[in-house]
């Protein structure tokens, strides 16, 4: 048995477009995640998707966040259930990502979101966030409103109301966190 080789991008775009019957070029909604074998590579194939606004590559084996630059319509991304260790190549998306799940990866600092102005919902758990720094910096997203950190080693290290406080305090601009609404007096 010889090893599996990755799909490339191209391979599942292709496959996506038999299996949609729809041109790359004008699907709005693009679904790569499960790919058997898994996705390891982002690349410029994805330019492709000139009106994609919505684009899942969870579930691979992705490390590296590339290959967005000509996705001026992109407005959610999920690239949760990967080995992505940080966020560069995602500021390619500052003038248009609204949403981001990025859950199950290794991320361990929030540098590189930070100009994603349109940013309103972060789904982040389960990631390697470890410091009350990194989750202070997610203020400048002064658009976020609904953040998951839950699972990070930062809030698994408190007690669940004591996180909630300290994560409610911090970030004044987010109304639902970990999924439940928040009640500022």
């Amino acid at each position: 048995m010889g090893e599996l080789k990755a799909t490339t991008i191209k391979e599942a775009l292709l496959k996506w477009q038999e299996e949609n019957k729809e041109p790359l070029a004008e699907a709005v909604y693009v679904g790569l995640q499960f790919q058997w074998p898994p996705i390891e590579k982002m690349d410029a194939n994805l330019s492709l998707l000139k009106n994609c606004e919505k684009l899942s590559l969870s579930t691979n084996c992705i490390e590296k966040i590339s290959g967005l630059d000509t996705l001026k319509n992109l407005k959610i991304l999920s690239l949760s259930r990967n080995n992505i260790k940080n966020f560069n190549g995602i500021e390619k998306l500052a003038d248009t990502l609204e949403e981001l799940w990025i859950s199950y990866n290794y991320i361990e600092k929030t540098k590189g979101i930070m100009g994603m102005h349109k940013l309103k919902v972060l789904y982040m758990s389960n990631n390697a966030i470890d410091s009350w720094s990194e989750v202070q910096k997610l203020l400048k997203l002064e658009n976020l409103q609904e953040l998951i950190l839950i699972g990070n080693p930062i809030q698994e290290s408190m007690e669940e109301q004591d996180w909630r406080n300290e994560c409610i305090k911090r970030l004044t601009q987010i109304s639902i966190l970990d999924g439940i609404p928040i009640i500022r007096d």
